[in-house]
């Protein structure tokens, strides 16, 4: 073999390159030796990363213990929805209405935006009793009244906040701040879905969009696999969905071929696990293209389930559509489907108003607790109907309406392992403080947890050096409430 000559440059530029190696090997094995434990942690972080984005990220895992409830609807009311209009009866408010609540009432008290020393409204519908267990509901919700012995009314809920985005909020994630996971994320993150081409947790909205936005149902700092994946109510249920012209299936799965490989070796190099949440997207969205369309297709449904849930155009948006659409993501094995429906803020006008929301939500929300009760899905199945406070029991805009109260509201639960028949929970002659026993926001969130198998202490996150949890560092499971 000829041997290699160096001329005089080209050996001093060869003496360069070595020391230049010489002195990489040494800052090597400097990094290496002082460095090591943090290395160690980057590369720990990494496998971890990559271990769990080698897999689907949606893969269904077992819980803390056994589960009650496998999977949750929850139809937010928000806006908030007057609790002494609809589900707690208060007849003393009402001898007292026009008069002024007694000053022992107002001690230490600051309303949202009225003068807390207004009249006394007292409530302006009727109630009745209904079912077996004497439930009293309100006559705006006739159908309610007729699933009344499968519903737990909780008349004692609490929250910190007293405006309607941070208390939106609140209510969804545990806190007021942007920016932490929604209670979907964090179910998804703990049980995955047994959904294969429908997302985890599907979010459905009527009426206005919500005050705290798309917060509400965010992964926040979960990866982002776990947030609510929102459908919307007209064409395609997400956008670009459909294929462009020019482009078929096959062109498609061809250029995803590519796409999966090219990321697959990012995340092998970059162990990123929002790597893996594009992948899961990408192939989840193609997945959606055949099965959105049959989803979606009400008219598969008899007209007696239509009518059931008073839908009188099955192609038409409304609540008790989105109700409907509910059960069908349910029975196709999506973990966390969430209705939002945002008309219940009655400052004025709450007559009118109340009567309308009503009766827009009412017949759809009992519907799809009895469609799950008699399609056998009712026993693992949690359904959460409420909004993010309550209403004061004075009065506002003239004589016709309230304003925003957090320290006593009511909401309605069923199935999942949820006491039905029950009432939890009481508040003062005029709803306006919680006399017996007391929920607040972060023990309605460990009791949801609970029923889904989980100790809410132990379901964390591990973000900016410190574990998170759903229930921060509060909360207590509401015995009172299990079956």
């Amino acid at each position: 073999m000829p041997r290699l000559h160096l001329s005089a440059t080209s050996a001093s530029a060869h003496r360069a390159a070595v020391h230049h190696a010489q002195a990489r090997a040494l800052a090597r094995r400097w990094f290496f030796r002082d460095c090591g434990v943090g290395l160690a942690g980057i590369a720990a972080g990494a496998l971890a990363a990559r271990e769990a984005g080698a897999a689907n990220p949606l893969q269904p895992r077992l819980p803390h213990h056994a589960p009650r409830a496998k999977r949750v609807v929850y139809l937010f009311q928000a806006g908030a929805p007057s609790h002494l209009e609809l589900l707690d009866h208060k007849p003393q408010l009402s001898r007292l209405d026009g008069s002024l609540p007694p000053a022992e009432l107002l001690a230490g008290y600051r309303a949202a935006f009225i003068n807390p020393k207004s009249a006394l409204l007292g409530p302006r519908f009727a109630f009745r009793r209904h079912g077996r267990s004497g439930r009293e509901l309100s006559e705006l919700v006739p159908h309610l009244g007729g699933i009344a012995d499968d519903i737990c009314v909780v008349r004692s809920l609490q929250t910190d906040a007293v405006n309607h985005a941070p208390a939106q909020i609140m209510m969804n994630t545990g806190s007021q701040q942007f920016g932490r996971p929604s209670l979907g994320a964090w179910t998804l993150y703990g049980l995955g879905s047994e959904a294969e081409d429908l997302p985890g947790y599907v979010v459905l909205t009527s009426a206005t969009g919500t005050s705290g936005g798309a917060s509400n149902y965010g992964a926040g700092f979960l990866p982002t696999t776990y947030g609510g994946i929102p459908f919307r109510a007209g064409g395609d249920p997400l956008l670009y969905l459909s294929n462009p012209r020019g482009i078929d299936r096959t062109a498609q799965r061809d250029s995803l071929d590519v796409l999966e490989r090219l990321n697959t070796l990012a995340l092998e190099a970059v162990g990123d696990p929002e790597i893996a949440a594009r992948i899961q997207g990408y192939e989840l969205a193609y997945r959606l293209q055949a099965s959105a369309p049959e989803l979606l297709d009400l008219k598969q449904e008899s007209p007696a389930t239509l009518a059931r849930y008073g839908i009188t155009d099955p192609a038409a948006h409304s609540y008790a559509r989105n109700c409907l659409l509910a059960r069908r993501m349910l029975e196709r094995g999506v973990r966390f489907v969430q209705l939002f429906h945002e008309a219940w803020d009655t400052h004025g006008d709450m007559v009118n108003r109340m009567r309308k929301n009503a009766a827009d939500v009412d017949q759809g929300s009992a519907a799809l607790v009895a469609d799950l009760k008699e399609r056998g899905l009712l026993d693992d199945t949690l359904v959460i109907w409420g909004g993010e406070f309550g209403r004061t029991p004075m009065m506002q805009g003239g004589t016709d309406g309230r304003d925003h109260h957090n320290r006593a509201f009511s909401i309605w639960l069923a199935g999942g392992g949820i006491r039905p028949g029950h009432v939890h929970g009481e508040t003062d002659d005029f709803g306006f403080n919680v006399v017996r026993d007391p929920v607040h926001v972060h023990d309605l969130n460990a009791t949801l947890l609970h029923l889904l198998g989980f100790d809410h202490t132990r379901l964390t996150y591990r973000f900016q050096g410190r574990d998170f949890r759903l229930t921060d560092v509060h909360g207590s499971v509401v015995e009172g409430l299990l079956a």
